[in-house]
């Protein structure tokens, strides 16, 4: 997947499904979706978005907005 037409002004906004069966990025209905085999306990699914965009896409990235909640953002460091 090309993350660089989701990549607007350095942030991505995306959904997270935590408790998935495996960790998937998809595009669904104009929106970019992560399903996370992580738990959303003691900021294990955050830690994972994190990681998950930092090994499959080479951008390191921080939240935002939206820790404690399902819809994110995420800024892209350089």
């Amino acid at each position: 997947m090309d993350t660089t037409n989701w990549i607007i002004d350095s942030k991505i906004t995306l959904k997270v499904v935590p408790n998935a069966s495996k960790t998937l990025l998809k595009e669904e209905n104009d929106l970019l979706k992560l399903c996370l085999a992580a738990v959303p306990e003691k900021g294990k699914a955050n830690s994972a978005i994190v990681k998950h965009f930092k090994k499959e896409f080479g951008l390191k990235v921080v939240i935002v907005k939206g820790l404690r909640s399902k819809n994110k953002v995420l800024e892209v460091i350089d």
